[in-house]
């Protein structure tokens, strides 16, 4: 095809164009620059990303190159989404690596090819796109989960989560393989018509492997098993970005396979997904009640919650669409305002608070990362008003809709047994003596968690008017429906 003529498909992929370019770009001026240029790097990351969020936004929706990309509702409200969580994820990078005084120009950089990739992710139109985006993601987490090179257990982190996703890849490779060739297409819209008209072993088999691949990603149980020690090794900023936008990618990308691939055998691959929810559940809720360290806590919280994500995709509905895209909008907003809140706690001699223990008598030194800390606690746990309560309500809503109410039930109870573990630290906040002396938070954390708290309660009932109404309408005609 002559690139002249298909270069009108750049309207459509202009978000991904600029991170692109800006990161080779940013890139060669940090070569220069080296790591005293972090600032400036950090400063122009991000700002690539806020401009990437204003191009998705007013893209022009449709398909492009040939039908590998594709630009409409769901995928634009993923990646404006995704940008904003990256440019916060680059600010508290910057300064907690300032007070290591461990500065890597390379962080930010790596930040912006992650969220590239994820950009790819939520627009793939076949199988090819699906694992470019999946693979540069998935490289430059591989590089970020090891980033502090003279920690062991950064490092220990890094190796494991390397191992363990190249395994994930060749498991999704393999299934993606099966597919094409019982298919005898990578598009997605192809395969649809060739399960439609025969959906064989060979194609059950690939597809299996393939959300097998997805569920790695997205640390569903049984897949979850670098989950808590990534979370407790890597950097906090790295493992904030981790919760949140990587694992909403995952998630589109999973719902678009699902149910623009492999629509009219919902009943194959609901089965599958309802058990991965269950077992995310069950090994989410009670692995929480053991952990005594913090960031572990919220790696066994996240767990759990991709089981809700899940259950809204099995719905096999656009309402269970539009349940997932309100989800990880909150979901999101929550993990960053936690792992905000647990950078702004240090001790006097500057050691990180990392022991759930050592959040005693916190209420007595620092009344607002208390308060934040117990708002965002109580929304994960999905109390109402706040909300993590109306992100659930929507995915039950969807899952009450499609008959899965056994399911949600199963979900009820998930969150029954997390309140065990976040009104224990809720406890020991407010109404225990303090066990370490804190030092001053620093400003950037301290800002993030209590906006992340404001945006849960009450600011969630804003974005409830307005949110809702963009997701439903960003669902119109995704996937097969």
């Amino acid at each position: 095809m002559d690139l002249a003529m298909d270069f009108p498909a750049f309207n459509e992929a202009l978000p991904e164009t600029i991170l692109g370019l800006s990161a080779i770009l940013i890139l060669v001026f940090g070569a220069f620059r080296g790591d005293k240029g972090m600032t400036s790097i950090s400063a122009l990351c991000g700002a690539a990303l806020i401009g990437a969020a204003f191009a998705a936004a007013w893209s022009p929706l449709g398909t492009a190159f040939s039908g590998s990309f594709v630009s409409d509702g769901v995928s634009v409200f993923a990646k404006v989404a995704m940008y904003i969580a990256s440019a916060f994820i680059i600010v508290l990078g910057q300064g907690y690596f300032d007070r290591l005084n461990n500065r890597r120009f390379e962080f930010p950089i790596l930040i912006l090819l992650a969220t590239l990739g994820m950009s790819i992710m939520v627009s793939a139109g076949d199988l090819i796109a699906l694992y470019v985006g999946l693979e540069l993601q998935s490289l430059a987490l591989y590089v970020l989960a090891a980033f502090r090179r003279d920690d062991a257990k950064s490092s220990e982190a890094g190796l494991k989560y390397f191992v363990l996703g190249a395994l994930a890849s060749g498991l999704l490779l393999y299934g993606a393989s099966l597919v094409y060739g019982f298919a005898g297409s990578m598009y997605f819209t192809d395969i649809a018509a060739a399960a439609n008209d025969n959906m064989n072993v060979g194609l059950i088999f690939g597809l299996v492997f393939v959300i097998s691949g997805l569920a790695f990603k997205v640390s569903a149980a049984p897949f979850h098993m670098w989950t808590p020690d990534v979370y407790e090794g890597a950097p906090t900023p790295v493992v904030a970005f981790f919760a949140g936008a990587p694992k909403f990618a995952a998630m589109i990308l999973l719902a678009r396979v699902l149910e623009t691939a492999f629509l009219t055998e919902i009943d194959q691959w609901r089965q599958v997904l309802l058990v991965l929810a269950v077992l995310s559940f069950a090994v989410g809720g009670l692995g929480g009640l053991m952990q005594k360290d913090f960031k572990r806590l919220l790696a066994y919280s996240s767990i759990a919650n991709m089981g809700y994500a899940l259950l809204a995709i099995a719905a096999g509905t656009t309402q269970g669409i539009q349940a997932l895209l309100m989800f990880f909008a909150l979901y999101m907003v929550d993990s960053l305002g936690l792992f905000a809140a647990q950078m702004s706690l240090q001790r006097k001699d500057g050691e990180p608070v990392t022991r759930i223990d050592q959040f005693a008598g916190l209420a007595k030194v620092n009344m607002p990362i208390a308060i934040a800390i117990t708002i965002l606690a109580l929304s994960v746990l999905g109390m109402p008003p706040f909300g993590g309560f109306w992100s659930k309500y929507f995915v039950f809503g969807a899952a009450l809709s499609s008959d899965l109410i056994w399911f949600a039930v199963a979900g009820l109870v998930a969150s029954v047994i997390a309140a065990f573990y976040y009104l224990r630290l809720i406890k020991l906040m407010w109404f225990d003596a303090p066990v370490v002396e804190f030092g001053k938070a620093p400003l950037e954390t301290r800002w993030i968690a209590l906006a992340s708290a404001a945006f849960s309660f009450p600011g969630a009932i804003v974005f409830l008017i307005f949110g809702s109404v963009l997701a439903a309408a960003a669902v119109v005609g995704f996937g097969a429906h």
